[in-house]
């Protein structure tokens, strides 16, 4: 009974697939995965500069709560 918010790392290849991840701010080691595995799973659009796709960097905030 775990609650907080983990901060991810995600490299978003040109494709919009996630190409690396890293945990940033970290609550729990299984937190970290399950938001590592979240995050990993969605499909993104890709960045567009100039017309051209191209890889992203960016941080992904996954806040976990309890009800």
């Amino acid at each position: 009974r775990t609650q907080g918010i983990v901060i991810a790392e995600v490299t978003i290849w040109p494709t919009g697939c996630v190409r690396a991840l890293s945990v940033v701010h970290s609550v729990s080691p299984a937190l970290d995965v399950a938001a590592l595995n979240a995050v990993a799973a969605w499909s993104y659009t890709p960045t567009l500069l100039n017309g051209t796709p191209v890889p992203v960097i960016m941080t992904v905030t996954v806040n976990f709560r309890l009800n």
